[in-house]
C-alpha cells in the first residue's frame, strides 16, 4: 500500500469514527424517532451515499413491518412512510428472522421479495438490509439503497452494522420513552377523573336529594352554567351555596381555570379592597410588598363572593365597576387592570331589605341578581332528610370503621320533625356525633342530640317572617297535591281558601310551577 492510499484509508477511518461519535451524540439528544433518524441519516451521508434510507419496526400482533422513518433524495413513488410490509416474503422479514445483514448488489437480477418491484420503480439498483437487534430482541430493520449497482463495500457494511447497533439502542430507549409517556398521560387522565370523583363525593354531598325543590335548583344550575351570566345564590347558612357555585363553575367553559372563593364576611374592613383588588408596595402601613388581588387570580376563571351582603358600601361601588367594566386599580396605583372574570355571589341576608335600609347598593343588587338561585332550607324539603341521613351514616361508618344494621324509626321521625336551623350542615354534624356515641346494631339519636348546635350555626336561628312562613307552607301543600290547585283534595281546599285567591298569591310569593 502506498503512502497516499494509507493516508486516504486513515482519513476514511477517522471520518467513520467521527460519524459514529456524532451519531452517539444524536442518540443522547433525541427521543423523537423522526428527529433521531434525520440526524443519523445526515451523518451517514458524510461517509457513504444513499438514495433511500428507512427504518421499519416490527409489529408482532399484525406480523408485519411498518415504515416509521424515511429519508430519500426524491419523493418516493411507493412504500411511503406508514406503509405496511409483510414479514413473510420480504427482504426485511428475512433480515429480521436471520438477524444478519442482507446485501443485494444487483436488484434487477435478484427479484424475489415483496418490496423489489417498489424499489425498482424508484430506480434503485442495490439495497442493503441491517437488523436492529437489542439484546435478545430484534426491533426491526435499517435499509439503505442506491441507484448505483454494487454501491456498498464490505467496509460500508461493517460501518453501517455499527450504526444499526447504535440505532437499535436508541430505538429501544425511544420505545420505552413512548411507553412511559403513554402511561404518564393515562395516569394524568386518571388523576383528573379521581379529582372529579373526589369533588363529586365530597363537595356536592349537601345537594343530595330528590325533592322537587332541589330538582328545580339543579335545573337552574344546568341552565346557567354554560353562560357567563352573573349568578346570585340565596339561602340560609348550611344549605350548600358554595357547592352550587362550584357545580356551576365545573359545568362551565371556564372549568379548566381557577375558581377563587372570597368569604366577604371574614375580611377585615380595612383590608377588603386589598384582598379583592390587590395593592402596591407602600400603599399603606404594612404593605411591604406588592399583592395580587383575588380578581387578578381569577382571570379567565370564576370568582365566588360568599356573603357578599357583608361588603362595605365603598367597596360595593368598586365591585360594581368591575362587574360592568371588568377593570379596576390596585390600592395605591393609578394603573388600570383589565380582567375576564365570571362573578358568582352568595348571601344568607335579604338583600332587598338591605337595599331599602341603604345598607346595600340597589344598582349592585340588580347587577348581581341577573340569574338568582334560591336554595331551599332543609325544613322545606323534608322528604330529602332520610336520603341525606343515610348518606351521612354510610360516610361516617366507613370513616370510623363502625357498622349499624338499621336506624331507629323514632330516630328518623325525630330527624324529619326537627326544624334544622343549621340545615344540611347541622344534620351532618348530628349524624357524626351519633355515630361516635352509638355502639349497638341500631343508630339512635335522642332529643338531647338535636338541641346541641354548633355556635357557627347560631346566626341561622332566626324567626321567619310571615311571608316566608306562608311561602314555605304553600309550597309544601302544592308539592303534596302535585300542584293541583282546585277541586277535591286540591291545594286550595287543604289551605281553606278560594282557588283564585291562591292563584293570585303565587306570583306575589315568587312561587312558580316547575316544568
Amino acid at each position: 500500500m502506498d503512502i497516499a492510499s494509507s493516508h486516504d484509508t486513515s482519513n476514511t477511518a477517522a471520518e467513520k469514527y467521527r460519524v459514529l461519535l456524532q451519531i452517539t451524540n444524536a442518540l443522547v439528544a433525541n427521543f423523537d424517532r423522526d428527529a433521531l433518524f434525520k440526524a443519523i441519516a445526515s451523518e451517514i451521508r458524510n461517509v457513504t451515499t444513499f438514495d433511500r434510507a428507512g427504518i421499519t419496526l416490527y409489529d408482532p400482533v399484525a406480523d408485519h413491518f411498518q415504515i416509521y422513518s424515511l429519508e430519500t433524495t426524491a419523493p418516493p413513488m411507493s412504500l411511503r412512510r406508514g406503509a405496511d410490509i409483510p414479514r413473510e416474503g420480504s427482504g426485511m422479514g428475512w433480515t429480521f428472522d436471520h438477524r444478519i445483514p442482507l446485501y443485494r448488489p444487483h436488484l434487477p437480477d435478484d427479484r424475489g421479495f415483496f418490496e423489489d418491484g417498489h424499489f425498482l420503480a424508484e430506480g434503485l439498483q442495490s439495497v442493503l438490509y441491517l437488523p436492529l437487534v437489542m439484546r435478545d430482541r430484534t426491533l426491526g430493520t435499517l435499509q439503505v439503497a442506491s441507484a448505483i449497482p454494487s454501491r456498498y463495500t464490505e467496509e460500508d457494511i461493517v460501518f453501517l452494522l455499527q450504526v444499526a447497533n447504535q440505532l437499535a439502542l436508541a430505538l429501544d430507549n425511544t420505545l420505552c420513552y413512548d411507553m412511559i409517556r403513554s402511561l404518564r398521560d393515562q395516569l394524568h387522565k386518571e388523576n383528573i377523573y379521581l379529582q372529579e370523583e373526589i369533588k363529586s363525593t365530597h363537595n356536592f354531598e349537601e345537594i343530595i336529594g330528590e325533592s322537587p325543590a332541589i330538582r328545580r335548583v339543579l335545573r337552574s344550575v344546568e341552565q346557567v352554567a354554560p353562560t357567563d351570566s352573573t349568578v346570585l345564590i340565596r339561602g340560609e347558612t348550611g344549605t350548600g351555596k358554595e357547592l352550587i357555585a362550584r357545580a356551576i363553575h365545573d359545568l362551565s367553559q371556564r372549568k379548566s381555570r381557577p375558581l377563587v372563593r372570597v368569604n366577604c364576611a371574614a375580611l377585615p374592613a380595612g383590608l377588603v379592597e386589598s384582598e379583592l383588588f390587590g395593592h402596591e408596595k407602600g400603599a399603606f402601613t404594612g404593605a411591604l410588598n406588592k399583592k395580587i388581588g383575588r380578581f387578578e387570580l381569577a382571570h379567565q376563571g370564576t370568582i365566588f363572593l360568599d356573603e357578599v351582603g357583608d361588603l362595605p358600601l365603598e367597596t360595593q361601588a368598586k365591585l360594581l365597576r368591575v362587574l360592568q367594566e371588568q377593570e379596576f386599580e390596585r390600592v395605591g396605583s393609578a394603573q388600570t387592570i383589565t380582567v375576564n372574570v365570571r362573578v358568582m355571589a352568595a348571601t344568607n341576608r335579604d338583600l332587598k331589605t338591605a337595599v331599602t335600609q341603604q345598607a346595600f347598593r340597589a344598582d349592585l343588587f340588580y347587577r348581581l341578581s341577573v340569574f338568582p338561585i334560591h336554595l331551599p332550607a332543609l325544613r322545606e324539603r323534608t322528604e330529602d332528610i332520610p336520603i341525606l341521613a343515610r348518606y351521612f351514616i354510610d360516610k361516617y361508618m366507613k370513616k370510623m370503621n363502625k357498622r349499624f344494621e338499621a336506624i331507629g324509626h323514632s330516630t328518623m321521625d325525630r330527624l324529619i320533625q326537627y326544624p334544622w336551623p343549621g340545615n344540611v350542615r347541622e344534620l351532618e354534624h348530628v349524624i357524626e356525633r351519633a355515630v361516635i356515641h352509638c355502639n349497638g346494631p341500631t343508630l339512635d339519636i335522642g332529643n338531647e342530640a338535636l338541641s346541641v348546635t354548633n355556635t357557627a350555626e347560631a346566626p341561622s336561628k332566626r324567626i321567619m317572617t310571615l311571608e316566608e312562613m306562608e311561602r314555605s307552607h304553600i309550597l309544601k301543600v302544592l308539592e303534596l297535591t302535585k300542584w293541583v290547585i282546585g277541586g277535591s283534595k286540591g291545594a286550595a281546599e287543604l289551605l281553606n281558601i278560594h282557588p283564585n285567591t291562591l292563584r293570585s298569591r303565587l306570583p306575589k310569593l315568587g312561587i312558580t310551577k316547575p316544568e
